[in-house]
């Protein structure tokens, strides 16, 4: 994934940001991001996460891709050549030294102290990681940040908050790259769909709670009318209710893919006529990407979680009680299909 700490750079300083959520938690931290990044010009924005997220922020949420210097001239006359990918496992095993008793630190050393400034969300309640981290970094590099910031309101205005940034945009977007977009289209075309205004179908979530029932979104793909065609997308958060779901689709002729990485999933929102899914990560990228969507909340706070982008959320207790047509009725608006 990433190069080695002590690789030459490009003296303007490097920031290094862990943080250990999921893709809806990145996503929101979004705008904290850039905030660090308008803090520290110049200096390279890197991060720690979990592995598949590390690799999609860069160059998407306001990490740095940096070219690597050739040769031993003075930094104003280097040539950079060399690009590298500057984000990290979360699962290394520097990380996993800081939370061991009477650990030898002189890997995490070499990778932490070359950072001239470290914000960690991670373990920030945990007593020996943080006298770890801090002693593997440069004094004084590193503060410590609630990885769910207490308060009301939006949890990315909570963590803007938090550095110290409240006021600052909350710019939820996400770069869509033109490889992404490449994907995207043959997915698009695989499956017939090249031409179609789609709306894409996400539904799954992290919590069975959080779920809208899965025939559901099978009767919202059947109900939708020309030009719009549906296209369900299922990843991990769907395991459970993929034996139930895909008969279903199968049998109304209703076009799904399965397990796609988030770089073509980013690709599909900014191409999609529009999205419904529930509180879920990907909802939180599908709108990032510039969809327009309709985002179904039940038991959690929309004021809190809601997705930052042009959505239209829908609340029901319970989920159960909402009907098809009323999210058919709303996805017709937001795509602003007549």
């Amino acid at each position: 994934m990433a190069s080695a700490a002590s690789e030459q750079i490009p003296p303007a300083g490097r920031v290094l940001v862990i943080f250990p959520g999921a893709l809806g938690d990145l996503v929101c931290l979004g705008p904290a991001l850039r905030a660090l990044a308008r803090r520290h010009p110049g200096a390279a924005l890197e991060l720690m996460a979990r592995e598949e997220l590390a690799r999609f922020a860069v160059d998407r949420i306001g990490i740095t891709r940096i070219e690597v210097a050739g040769g031993d001239s003075p930094p104003h006359a280097r040539t950079y050549s060399r690009v590298y990918s500057r984000a990290y496992s979360i699962d290394r095993r520097e990380v996993a030294a800081l939370f061991a008793a009477h650990a030898d630190l002189t890997e995490a050393a070499e990778f932490f102290r070359p950072f001239t400034r470290i914000y960690s969300f991670f373990a920030s309640d945990d007593a020996r990681f943080r006298r770890a981290l801090e002693k593997a970094a440069t004094p004084g590099a590193v503060s410590f940040h609630a990885f769910r910031p207490a308060g009301a309101g939006h949890v990315a205005a909570g963590y803007l908050g938090d550095l110290g940034e409240r006021g600052a945009p909350l710019d939820g977007h996400i770069e869509v790259l033109a490889g992404d977009l490449a994907e995207a289209r043959q997915a698009l075309a695989r499956l017939g769909l090249g031409g179609a205004r789609v709306v894409l179908l996400f539904p799954g979530s992290g919590g069975a709670h959080k779920n809208w029932p899965a025939d559901n979104f099978a009767t919202l793909a059947s109900a939708l009318r020309q030009p719009l065609r549906a296209l369900v997308v299922l990843g991990p958060a769907e395991a459970a209710i993929e034996p139930v779901l895909i008969p279903r689709l199968r049998a109304r002729g209703i076009a799904w893919l399965r397990d796609q990485p988030l770089s073509t999933v980013a690709g599909l929102a900014r191409l999609a006529a529009g999205f419904a899914g529930n509180d879920s990560g990907v909802s939180h990228l599908a709108a990032a990407a510039g969809a327009p969507g309709v985002v179904l909340f039940g038991p959690t706070d929309p004021e809190r979680w809601r997705p930052l982008g042009r959505v239209k959320i829908i609340r029901a207790l319970p989920l159960s009680d909402l009907a098809p047509a009323a999210v058919a009725a709303a996805l017709k608006e937001i795509s602003q299909v007549d």
